[in-house]
């Protein structure tokens, strides 16, 4: 049950494209969430250059993914539970406190030239304060919104992160070359995510009563229960899941940069940026123009991903690769709208915490073990036959995902609420 909370609502005026922007929280939300996500990525081209650097090894960058993406799976039901039983603010700010700390371990690591094994263990640590991070954000930004500017502040959001994630990759791979260290580029990471920090302490988000009545586990589960039960969130779920563990190839884009490609640390920045130039213009296209039949641009969008994923693997040319990059992030940027505002529109305020870890479960790891397939794949058959495989996989989930659910392929605009087909519909 939603009580009274210090933002005023505004109705949204047609075709706005500005409409949630024009709330000072969510504008401060915004801004913290786009400086931490440009840190993350920076630290991530830091990570992968500095690993492969030392290794000259693709299974090595595999890795990374699975040392941060264990932590999700461990953590995923009590975190989703913390954001749902406390204040979602204090639960991000100490979870953006791990990040830092494991940022600066990172930049003595890297500084000092430490093992290896210690770079993991703090990737772990970051995947920790990830792991809670991720269900407080997304619970607290549709805190930040009235209902009718839920699919404008969620295009605003995925467009600000993957502006972000074009700055982070470009700074990232500037920074190391010209200083010819990852330890710069991993103080700032770690500057960025304190900053989100202090600017979600002036948030005042609405406030909520929180389900009653439950027992611990069910309060543990009620939000894969809950997602379980509405079909249109499983089937947008497993469509992104399963494409993005098919189609991960950015953790191999150190490999493309250096043996493939031959452009070094500055042309893997914007190798790793091109994918969100390409997510910025669409989601701009977006904000002014909301999609009509969201279900079949979801499904043309992901063969879409599929396919410029191919095309990006075969090539040799910078240039190419680039456009083919921003292809593949234009495409995947439509599906991140269309799931985001249809588990803010779906769910609860009460059980939001624990469904937007479910959510963080499910598309937050598969990026990372998508990078792992990639690489372990890549180690075995080389990275060419790698990336290729995994675009042609995409495709097929697209085609099994249309023909298992076809409520995707019927579903209309965002501003509508799917009817619910599964048993009982949500619980």
């Amino acid at each position: 049950m939603v009580t009274a909370g210090s933002a005023a609502e505004p109705s949204p005026l047609p075709g706005d494209a500005f409409a949630a922007l024009r709330l000072p929280d969510f504008r401060r939300f915004l801004a913290g969430h786009f400086l931490a996500s440009t840190g993350t990525q920076l630290q991530t081209v830091a990570v992968g250059w500095y690993l492969y650097e030392r290794t000259g090894s693709a299974l090595a960058l595999g890795v990374v993914g699975l040392a941060q993406v264990l932590p999700i799976f461990l953590l995923t039901l009590p975190s989703g539970h913390l954001s749902d039983r406390y204040d979602r603010r204090r639960v991000l700010v100490v979870s953006q406190a791990v990040m830092v700390l494991a940022s600066l371990g990172l930049a003595l690591l890297a500084a000092t030239s430490g093992p290896v094994l210690l770079l993991y263990a703090l990737l772990f640590l970051n995947g920790c304060g990830r792991a809670f991070a991720a269900p407080a954000r997304d619970s607290l930004a549709p805190q930040l919104l009235p209902v009718g500017l839920l699919a404008n502040g969620a295009t605003w959001r995925s467009g600000s992160f993957q502006l972000a994630a074009v700055l982070g990759p470009a700074l990232g791979g500037f920074i190391i070359a010209l200083r010819h260290s990852a330890a710069p580029a991993f103080v700032l990471a770690g500057l960025s995510a304190g900053v989100f920090a202090a600017l979600m302490a002036r948030v005042r988000p609405r406030r909520f009563a929180p389900s009653s009545g439950e027992r611990p586990l069910e309060r543990l589960v009620a939000g894969a229960r809950f997602v379980w039960h509405t079909r249109i969130l499983i089937a947008t779920i497993t469509l992104d899941l399963f494409a993005m563990l098919l189609g991960g190839a950015t953790m191999l884009l150190p490999v493309y940069a250096k043996d493939i490609l031959h452009v070094g640390p500055g042309g893997l920045g914007w190798l790793m940026a091109a994918p969100s130039l390409g997510a910025v213009l669409v989601a701009l296209a977006v904000a002014y123009a909301p999609m009509r039949r969201a279900g079949r641009a979801l499904l043309w969008a992901v063969a879409g991903f599929g396919a410029a994923t191919v095309v990006f693997g075969v090539s040799r040319s910078f240039w190419l690769s680039l456009a083919a990059l921003a292809l593949v992030g234009g495409f995947d940027m439509i599906s991140v709208i269309i799931r985001s505002t249809l588990v803010q529109v779906l769910t609860p305020d009460e059980l939001r915490g624990r469904v937007a870890a479910i959510n963080a479960l499910f598309i937050g790891t598969s990026n990372e073990l998508g990078g792992f397939e990639s690489g372990a794949l890549a180690a075995l058959v080389g990275p060419v036959a790698s990336v290729v495989a995994g675009g042609v996989g995409s495709i097929g989930i697209v085609l099994l995902v249309a023909a298992v659910w076809p409520e995707v392929r019927r579903f209309g605009s965002l501003t509508d609420r799917p009817a619910e087909t599964g048993p009982g519909g949500p619980p």
